[in-house]
């Protein structure tokens, strides 16, 4: 099996998001390696790659790719690192800039990135079974294969898998993009074309083998016009392309045995270090230095779809029980201001970090005792998976890959407590309920154990990616 795993980015080269971890070199694609799969990865050489990684590539060749009207320089370097092979696309007039995206022509960046994939496969002679493409970044894929590249028999029987991560964002622009860059023929843009505009995730999905999602939950979702932000219509009528595939992290990172990053180690055999590193972190934040009140934890971009009005209403209520609170993120000025004023209101109880501090988010999770996730939706979410491994009991509303992850421990064997409804005191219920449990000392400490067990590995879900490869291939024309 031959995977080409086509993202806009991938750590450690360049990320802004959780793309950049899934598409990682510690990830899925490592994952497919390990279980035999020739997966090698494609991106963008962006300028704001750190030149040690740069130095570590080599290059390959170049040629002339087709935008629009015209043809644009192509250059190809290749890299290897922890086992998978990386392909990088060079041009400084479109990815040598600072950050990734947010630029008046990222559709033609982006459109230039997809067909240079296309351009480059026979020349770098890797004829993929299936080309894995994720997001609006490169949706333009499967739709360039499907229009100019199918009959061609060199690349005869590549089947596309499309991944929608979030789809809130489809690479949506007027038509003058499509003469100026895109390049669709005018008697086929109707693949493309959604609300009167030019869709890249549209076409991606009209033209790919496959549909897969983030989580099975979000799959149903996106059926409903609620979650789907107009795609739900199409999303119906190509459902028989789509399944839901849970994401996974990385173990060997987020391992409390060994994570440099803690102040103390410990495991699901020996949990003595997980006190420790409470008791490092109290003293860190400026939290009264006591062992008996729970940490209740929150690590979050601080925005309205993470439920934060939900935690804005019940705050005052939380903190009416013996417990600390604290949350690490950055976001919209009326949460970063509300959370600093509770920090005044509750000294010693309550602390706000603004910004996102990596080694001080893993010894949140550390440190925490419940882990508080009430989104309002939540595609995937990997934060949930983190603080199970690192024995941070979840409280997480039943959507996406929250519902998938995070069950509730009333049946017995749950790993976290759950609600429904968007509601402040359906949260509040679920808040109640796991304080209510942690004063459980001995049940308390079965759960954590049972939470730090839950698999939630790479190795998992490349095996559910590796079954849906197996069966496009094998099934699907």
């Amino acid at each position: 099996m031959r995977v080409l795993y086509c993202t806009s980015e991938s750590n450690p080269y360049a990320g802004s998001g959780g793309l950049a971890d899934v598409a990682g070199a510690g990830s899925l694609p490592k994952a497919l390696k390990d279980k035999g799969v020739d997966c090698r990865v494609v991106m963008p050489l962006y300028g704001d790659i750190a030149q040690s990684l740069k130095d570590q590539m080599y290059y390959l060749m170049n040629f002339t790719v087709p935008v629009g009207w015209r043809s644009q320089y192509c250059g190809v370097f290749e890299a290897h690192y922890n086992g998978v092979m990386y392909y990088f696309i060079d041009n400084e007039y479109y990815f040598k800039r600072s950050g990734l995206y947010g630029f008046y022509d990222d559709a033609e960046r982006f459109a230039f990135f997809s067909r240079a994939i296309m351009e480059m496969l026979p020349r770098v002679d890797f004829h993929p079974d299936v080309l894995q493409c994720n997001d609006w970044q490169t949706a333009l894929v499967p739709t360039y294969y499907y229009l100019f590249y199918s009959h061609n028999p060199w690349y005869h029987n590549i089947k596309s898998v499309f991944t929608i991560h979030n789809i809130q964002y489809q690479g949506m622009y007027g038509w003058e993009v499509n003469t100026e860059c895109v390049g669709i023929p005018a008697d086929r843009t109707k693949l493309l074309e959604q609300d009167g505009k030019l869709n890249f995730v549209k076409g991606a999905i009209e033209t790919s083998t496959r549909v897969t999602t983030v989580s099975p939950t979000y799959a149903n979702e996106i059926l409903d016009p609620w979650f789907s932000h107009g795609l739900d219509t199409i999303l119906r009528y190509r459902q028989y392309k789509l399944c839901g595939i849970l994401n996974g992290i990385d173990n060997d990172s987020y391992n409390p045995e060994n994570d440099i990053q803690l102040y103390a180690h410990y495991s699901v055999n020996d949990l003595s270090g997980k006190l420790e590193c409470k008791r490092k972190l109290q003293e860190r934040l400026n939290l009264e230095r006591r062992d008996e009140p729970a940490i209740i934890a929150m690590v979050t971009r601080m925005v309205a779809h993470k439920g934060l009005d939900l935690v804005r209403m019940c705050l005052d209520e939380i903190m009416g029980h013996d417990v600390q609170f604290v949350i690490l993120g950055s976001g919209d000025r009326e949460y970063e201001d509300f959370f600093s004023y509770m920090q005044g209101k509750y000294p010693g109880r309550v602390c706000c970090c603004h910004g996102y501090i990596p080694e001080l988010a893993r010894k949140i999770y550390s440190a925490a005792d419940i882990y508080l996730m009430p989104s309002k939706s939540e595609p995937c979410g990997l934060s949930q998976m983190i603080a199970l491994r690192y024995g941070a009991i979840p409280v997480v509303r039943e959507t996406g890959g929250l519902k998938d992850s995070i069950h509730d421990s009333l049946d017995g064997w749950g790993n976290g407590f759950t609600f429904s409804k968007y509601e402040a005191a359906d949260m509040m219920g679920a808040v109640k309920r796991a304080i209510g449990g942690y004063w459980n000392r001995d049940g308390w400490s079965q759960l954590v154990r049972r939470a730090m067990q839950s698999d939630n590995s790479w190795a998992r879900s490349a095996g559910d990616y590796l079954n849906v490869y197996q069966d496009t291939v094998d099934h699907w024309s």
